[in-house]
């Protein structure tokens, strides 16, 4: 009896046992789909929504959306760009106009006082940082499998390590990122190709190679300081340095720089490759190489500079390029001069090329997550900017109104529709009169579609980019908490200022190179070590 009893009990334990592990599974399984089960039920979201298919509502819904308006191509209420969009997609847009100069500011205060609209174009990666603990926008990351067409791209174009450097403590990302199929070099130096070619002289491959052209410029020309950049030298500094092993510039981020090698970041501004680079341009400002004024002037000053004779090399991108050509045409006649872009030298680092796949992109107030129409608006976001007809319309506008292709699937402005100087006949402009190239819409997509707008000179530029040079991956994510991040910015902040001071005194000659110890010694005083200590704890902690 007692056999049978005990027998009885184990019996009893074991259903009970099963009975705990199917519950659990249970739980397991609706904790695993909570994100779709706490998703509102929406009634004008497409089924079986997926890559290739044009999204339309089952109804006209209407999403609240912040613009940034950009003083060349003001927004019109009428443009045929919010007129399509309604009819392919049934959604209207009601827009909050906001200047671009007030951009920034006025998109804080509404994220900060609950008041912003559902989506926030306009962002770039690292500004949506300020809002992450608040809980005020959205962690997109969470919901991206709704988004057929960016997790199509994501993965073909293997965007993922680009990713990772948005992703927050907690793992998630809150800023759908702009994709682009490849690394888009296009900031580098132009050059005046008739006075190399006056001088007998090759294009520049090295940074090395580029000083000795200067060094030929300035016995030819000895009135003439050969190189005067713009944008406050802060340009050249950051294509430069990926070649010398470092950040700097518009690239100096958080001056964090990981040593594979060692598995660990180090300060970039305190290293031998960032000494080594502000020698480098210290000894073009000695040489009478380089204009001091570089660091100081406005564009307009620099530029004039340029297309006045009074230097030869400056600062450019694609566009810029442009309109030296435009203004040189005018001073000196069409056939008296040629420029064009230099492939970004090489350096001590090698023929190197840093750069992201992603752009700037989309926040969304967390608010969306309550809307009847959440899973229609993810729908929506993830065709006008993530598939491929949407990215073409939002740059192209409507095929047989704004444009034609052809068989070989080249498009071509219509008649009268001018962009970049790709029609120059043309009197309505495609961005002014249509709404279409703008920056709240159109922003990456495939290399096809982005070399359809360049002229024939840039894609040489791209090609020579990617063919001459390697690609440096983008370095490791430091995951700070809350408290860490700002402490972290506490240290950061002062050590950063006091670097982009010092390195234009040494490139000017202000500050001695010779007492380079000295300033590592301040950065040391600064907290320096402190700042690179406390990132790689957070690191490692990660890893």
């Amino acid at each position: 009896m007692e056999k049978k009893f005990k027998k009885f009990l184990v019996l009893i334990s074991f259903l009970s046992i099963i009975g705990f592990l199917l519950a659990a599974c249970d739980n397991s399984e609706k904790t695993e789909g909570s994100k779709k089960a706490d998703i509102p039920e929406s009634e004008n979201a497409m089924e079986n929504y997926a890559v290739g298919d044009t999204f339309k509502a089952k109804e006209e819904i209407t999403i609240p959306m912040l613009y940034s308006d950009h003083p060349n191509y003001p927004y019109k209420k009428d443009w045929l760009l919010f007129e399509e969009i309604k009819k392919r997609t049934n959604v209207t847009l009601d827009m909050t106009i906001v200047p671009m100069s007030d951009y920034a500011q006025k998109r804080s205060l509404l994220i900060s006082s609950g008041d912003a609209p559902i989506i926030i174009p306009k962002t770039y990666p690292g500004e949506e940082v300020p809002f992450v603990s608040s809980g005020t926008i959205l962690p997109i990351s969470d919901y991206v499998d709704l988004m057929p067409n960016y997790k199509e791209k994501v993965e073909k174009w293997e965007i993922e390590p680009f990713l990772e450097s948005l992703r927050q403590d907690d793992g998630k990302y809150y800023v759908l990122p702009g994709l682009h199929e490849d690394v888009w070099p296009d900031y580098t130096l132009a050059i005046r190709t008739d006075i190399l070619e006056e001088l007998d002289l090759e294009m520049p491959t090295t940074w090395d190679e580029l000083e000795t052209i200067l060094e030929k410029m300035k016995e030819a020309y000895p009135d003439v300081t050969p190189f005067s950049d713009r944008w406050e030298f802060k340009s050249t500094l950051n294509f430069a340095a990926t070649s010398f092993g470092t950040s700097a510039g518009w690239g100096l981020g958080s001056a964090l720089n990981f040593d594979k090698d060692k598995d660990e970041f180090v300060f970039g501004p305190a290293s031998d490759g960032y000494k080594e680079m502000v020698t480098y341009f210290h000894d073009l400002v000695d040489k009478g190489l380089l204009d001091k004024e570089s660091v100081t002037q406005d564009d307009e000053q620099a530029q004039k500079k340029f297309v006045n004779g009074e230097s030869f090399v400056i600062g450019t991108n694609s566009q810029t390029v442009v309109d030296y050509r435009n203004d040189l045409n005018e001073i000196l006649g069409k056939d008296k001069f040629a420029i064009k872009k230099i492939v970004v030298p090489g350096g001590p680092a090698g023929q190197v090329m840093g750069g992201s796949k992603l752009e700037n992109g989309i926040m969304l107030s967390s608010k969306v997550k309550d809307d009847p129409n959440f899973e229609a608006i993810l729908q929506f976001i993830d065709w006008l900017w993530y598939s491929d007809e949407g990215q073409e319309f939002a740059k192209w506008g409507v095929e047989g109104e704004t444009y034609t292709k052809d068989a070989d699937g080249k498009r071509t402005l219509t008649e009268d529709v001018n962009y970049v100087g790709l029609n120059p006949d043309g009197t309505k402009a495609l961005n002014a009169d249509f709404g279409f190239s703008g920056g709240n819409f159109a922003y990456g997509g495939t290399t096809d579609l982005l070399h359809s707008m360049f002229s024939e000179e840039e894609i040489e530029f791209q090609e020579a980019m990617h063919e001459t040079k390697e690609l440096i991956l983008p370095d490791p994510p430091i995951r700070y908490d809350e408290m860490e991040l700002e402490r972290s910015t506490l240290l950061s902040t002062p050590l950063k200022d006091f670097v982009d001071t010092a390195t234009y005194e040494f490139i000017l000659g202000d500050r001695d190179l010779a007492k380079w110890d000295d300033y590592l010694k301040e950065l040391e005083d600064m907290g320096m070590n402190d700042y690179v200590d406390l990132a790689n704890e957070v690191y490692k902690k990660e890893k």
